[in-house]
């Protein structure tokens, strides 16, 4: 199994950025899928996650400005995040919900500056 993420970047408080994750190894359609993300020093925590059926799930902090989606015909999953701040600076991993060990990737950096 690979969960790739990619997409991330240097962005002005604001700004916007869209992450993709492209899977490999799983039946991408029935998997409940989430974006985490790792802030240094702090745990991993959920950000969003869609069901198969693509019912979508929001951290309080992130309501309203990110947009989870997939492409189940690419098996890729995004995150649209809008109107970031530099508290959304942090490692953003994706993973299925509830996250599998052993499909952690190496993430990709999201840093908001101010």
């Amino acid at each position: 199994v690979q969960l790739q993420a990619s997409g991330g970047g240097l962005v002005q408080a604001g700004g916007s950025l869209t992450l993709s994750c492209a899977a490999s190894g799983i039946i991408f359609s029935k998997e409940v899928l989430g974006w985490y993300r790792q802030a240094p020093g702090k745990q991993r925590d959920m950000v969003a996650t869609i069901s198969n059926s693509g019912q979508t799930y929001y951290t309080d902090s992130v309501k309203g400005r990110f947009t989870i989606s997939k492409d189940n015909a690419k098996n890729t999953v995004y995150l649209q995040m809008n109107a970031l701040k530099p508290e959304d600076t942090a490692v953003y991993y994706c993973n299925r919900d509830p996250p599998a060990p052993t499909y952690w990737g190496q993430g990709t950096q999201v840093t908001v500056s101010s």
